[in-house]
């Protein structure tokens, strides 16, 4: 039996299953298509999670109930609203969470599956026994695996996208995306904005025109001084084919 909301989503409601597990469930919409999103979501995600199984940089998944997937709860919420909240996190932290952004999207397209909405919300932050803070990669609903036949239809949002490789290259959009996520990891802001979150609607359709010409024009913020930076800027300029690539690139110039 589910208890009290805990957070809503774009396509669901996250309820208290128990003590350690919260119960994701489909949002109710009387807009058809919007309502056929999210059945598609909820019908990828599931076999999504299977297809992937345990790893210690995917969120923890324990089957369904009914229509709903059954989840393990991450202790400080998703990435972005933690870096928002604490705007003074250290940087042998930024850089263990990049790099654990870009593992977790090794292992995700290792096992054939293309994320499809990589940004630092779609990334939570679990606190072990051990005390250690770890990110675990979430939300497979938009996602697509050849070999299952399934594609759940997402693209990222701007800022995680690049408008040159539009919906015909995923996997590209997945590393570019990355590019991105480990920016906001390393800087605590979005690409070619300040840190902290979109004061009204108007601003951030303005930041969405803006970062689409400068991305499509195939200018990217400076990263020159940015520890890290050269791994950002080769996920947004393609010189990796796998986020294995990048992953590589981040160790050797750490």
């Amino acid at each position: 039996m589910a208890g009290s909301v805990v957070v809503f989503g774009s396509t669901s409601v996250f309820y208290r299953y128990n003590r350690d597990l919260l119960l994701k469930t489909p949002r109710s919409s009387i807009q058809k298509e919007f309502a056929q999103d999210i059945q598609r979501a909820f019908t990828v995600e599931p076999r999504i999670l299977e297809r992937l199984g345990d790893h210690p940089r995917i969120v923890k998944y324990y089957g369904t109930d009914g229509r709903n997937l059954i989840l393990r709860e991450a202790t400080h919420g998703n990435l972005e609203d933690f870096i928002i909240a604490n705007p003074s996190i250290e940087m042998p932290l930024r850089l263990k969470f990049a790099r654990q952004a870009i593992e977790s999207v090794a292992y995700v397209h290792s096992k054939g599956v293309i994320h499809q909405d990589l940004r630092p919300a779609q990334f939570l932050v679990d606190e072990t026994k051990s005390g250690s803070l770890d990110l675990l990669l979430s939300d497979f609903g938009g996602s697509l695996c050849d070999d299952l036949g399934l594609d759940g239809g997402h693209l990222p949002d701007s800022g995680f996208f690049d408008p040159n490789l539009g919906s015909k290259f995923p996997q590209m959009q997945d590393l570019f995306s990355l590019g991105s996520v480990c920016f906001m990891i390393l800087t605590g802001a979005w690409p070619f904005r300040s840190p902290g979150p979109f004061d009204s609607i108007e601003e951030k359709e303005e930041y969405e025109e803006r970062t689409d010409y400068l991305f499509r024009q195939e200018i990217y913020p400076d990263v020159t001084a940015l520890a890290g930076g050269k791994t950002v800027l080769g996920c947004w300029k393609k010189q990796y084919k796998t986020a294995q690539e990048a992953l590589d690139a981040f160790d050797e110039n750490i």
